[in-house]
């Protein structure tokens, strides 16, 4: 998203018509969509006394606290971050601290902060001082438990002596001391303890890259349960005894992953649940953080399923959904004794409506609605959509059509997936819900490789990047032209992290099939791309590999080769909109310079955006809606939607920072090795 040409296209931008329509709504400023949240993130202190939620202060989002009993006027703000915005917290367990991490740029380099918030405000910043509990340049902290019954300790990870892996560290929250446990030199990816904050197994990886989950003995570690690279397994929690663990497990004859208990000291498992209409794979548990036995298993299908081990549970939740129909329950965080809880509802086209439930007085009281300015009664119902692929593999997606227009011939984008070992999944969804206020119907798929179906539709993506993986998106484009909902000189594509993987082999292995593309930091050379990856990956490289191509054999490499949309950048005519993180870790700049270089020397549209204080995806609302300006004119010009047709000064500018000229982009690569065909 860049461009000297910038005149070129704020002529998109500013100057696109909107087409009238007869009943579809109004258009939807785009702030409201993309703008900075006005409020989010409540959360309930430990002793239930503070409400704590997430709130622009000077213009940057910071956490905010109030007396649970107080109106919200009376908030004060805690922290004073004017660079980045807030997006993860939490309080100590003895409601002392509230602590959040935070990285330089998007660069995923986190440390972790500490406030307390009874010190007084400092005159210079209007807060309380925050501490760095950890202050190191390019180190990845990673939290691995912050026990209830150690309410001034974190178990982190650093990786400062090596960066590959983390060495397990106890960190007193009152005072930053650090005490090291563990260092880890046997490829540990994950540290678990029990309720009482004794560390009692370890999860590693093999060389092989299989999974295998150890006991800590005070002589060293002992293998009790493993599953092969191409399986899943891992631990959940410890059980209401602090004896047995939890797992969640696909091995061997199982499709499905289920819970089952293992016995620590023997290995031995027994199944506990999977899912009762043999549909999907075991979801997740709420437990309880008292007693530690289970409220209910949840199962995520089209719509999420519940089932409750606890009866008097689940007649509380019952009364809570008479008080929220039709309406997703979720549930967030909860006073010690579990009597106040802070409960989200939302739909497809509700954001999320925040209240609190206190369970003794049996209240439920609505304290915001996330985005409460975004007309409800404009949005468009999201609904699953179910087509068969090439090979005749059922994929799940969903559907979100313009609302007020008949479902005729409509312009089309395509949204795939990041990951792409991940899902959609249902509810309100930010993108689905901006394009089709601007005309489009919008087909969000599960292609192959998505998890939550099973270990065969999983491995079914093994070697298929830009292959049987690309044909689940283009069969959901043939299926939507064929029963008529969409125009087929006007379908396009885009998508962020594999989605922009996704848009990018679209355009290139079926170049005629997409009338524009938005490729949102996407890999555009798989060879590059595996090179680059963060040295913390390193757990998971096997993985990676054994999922999409070795690139240390010939055989590998030729595949990766073949996959990636470099190789066909030639045949690359859709025009083109590339958009990228200058600090993103996970796809680096260069996979972004490669293909807008390949295309600029084709001689086709190309337009690139690189946002400097990003990484993988924007967090600052400015740089979104810079992004989506551009984005909106992009798509009206070549698939015919309708655009917002002002922009704020501030928007325009961010814009025009960003926008790159695609003449001045270096870094054009000619992949070598033994090509194989090209994916089809």
């Amino acid at each position: 998203m860049k461009k000297p040409f910038f005149a070129a296209l704020t002529l998109v931008t500013i100057f696109a018509p909107i087409v009238v329509h007869g009943q579809q709504p109004p258009i939807i400023d785009r702030k409201l969509f993309f703008g900075e949240i006005e409020i989010a993130g409540a959360q309930i202190s430990p002793d239930g006394q503070y409400l704590s939620f997430l709130k622009p202060y000077k213009g940057t989002r910071n956490i905010w606290v109030k007396k649970a009993s107080e109106s919200f006027s009376a908030a004060r703000p805690m922290s004073a971050d004017a660079t980045r915005p807030i997006r993860n917290y939490f309080w100590s367990r003895d409601s002392k601290y509230i602590l959040y991490s935070q990285d330089v740029g998007g660069d995923e380099n986190f440390n972790v902060y500490a406030i307390d918030p009874i010190l007084a405000v400092d005159p210079k910043t209007g807060v309380p001082p925050t501490r760095a509990l950890t202050n190191l340049k390019g180190v990845r902290t990673m939290i691995f438990a912050a026990p209830r019954a150690k309410p001034d300790i974190l178990y982190i990870g650093l990786n400062d002596r090596d960066a590959r892996w983390h060495d397990l560290y106890e960190l007193r929250i009152s005072t930053g001391e650090k005490t090291l446990l563990r260092k880890n030199t046997e490829r540990i990816a994950g540290w678990d303890f029990d309720h009482d904050g004794n560390l009692r197994l370890a999860e590693r990886t093999s060389p092989a890259g299989d999974n295998e989950i150890l006991r800590v003995d005070p002589d060293g570690f002992k293998l009790i349960y493993s599953c092969t690279v191409l399986e899943e397994c891992g631990v959940a929690d410890f059980d209401a005894a602090d004896k047995q663990v939890y797992l969640t497990s696909n091995k061997g004859a199982l499709d499905l992953s289920e819970l089952e208990l293992m016995d620590p000291a023997t290995g031995a498992t027994t199944t506990v649940e999977s899912d009762p209409e043999k549909r999907v794979d075991f979801g997740s548990m709420q437990m309880s953080d008292v007693d530690h036995h289970i409220f209910f298993t949840r199962y995520e299908d089209d719509r999420y399923r519940v089932y409750f081990q606890d009866k008097a549970f689940e007649q509380e939740y019952r009364w809570l959904q008479s008080k929220l129909p039709g309406k997703e329950i979720g549930f967030g965080a909860r006073s010690k004794d579990e009597s106040i809880w802070i409960v989200s509802a939302y739909s497809d086209t509700e954001p999320g409506e925040t209240y609190v439930w206190d369970r003794k007085a049996k209240t439920l009281t609505l304290q915001y609605r996330i985005r409460e300015e975004l007309p409800r009664a404009s949005l468009s119902p999201r609904n699953p959509y179910h087509f068969k692929s090439s090979d005749g593999l059922e994929i799940s997606a969903y559907l979100t059509l313009p609302k007020g227009l008949p479902a005729k011939n409509l312009p089309l984008v395509v949204f795939p997936h990041g990951g792409p070992w991940g899902r959609d999944s249902y509810g309100y969804d930010t993108f689905a819900q901006f394009l089709s206020n601007r005309g489009y119907a919008v087909l969000q798929p599960n292609f192959r490789a998505s998890t939550g179906y099973g270990k065969k539709f999983l491995n079914a993506g093994n070697g298929e990047w830009g292959r049987k993986m690309q044909d689940d998106i283009t069969w959901g484009v043939k299926a939507l032209v064929a029963d008529g909902t969409a125009d087929a000189k006007r379908a396009g594509i885009a998508g962020g992290s594999y989605g922009g993987y996704a848009t990018l082999a679209g355009v290139a292995f079926t170049p005629d099939l997409y009338a524009a593309a938005v490729a949102i930091v996407a890999p555009s050379n798989l060879i590059t791309l595996l090179d680059a990856i963060p040295p913390y990956w390193e757990a998971g490289r096997k993985q990676m590999y054994a999922r999409m191509a070795d690139p240390t054999t010939p055989e590998g490499k030729a595949l990766l080769v073949a996959e990636s949309p470099l190789t066909q950048a030639k045949a690359i005519v859709t025009p083109l909109m590339v958009v990228q993180g200058k600090n993103d870790p996970r796809v680096n700049i260069r996979e972004s310079n490669q293909i807008v270089a390949a295309v600029r020397d084709n001689g086709k549209p190309v337009e690139y955006l690189v946002a400097p204080d990003e990484g993988h995806g924007f967090a600052r609302p400015i740089n979104n809606l810079a992004m989506v300006t551009a984005m909106e004119g992009f798509l009206v010009k070549y698939l015919g939607g309708r655009a917002q047709t002002d922009i704020p000064a501030d928007v325009e500018a961010k814009l025009k920072e960003i926008t790159v000229d695609p003449k001045t982009v270096s870094g054009a690569v000619t992949l070598r090795g033994t090509l194989a065909e090209p994916a089809k």
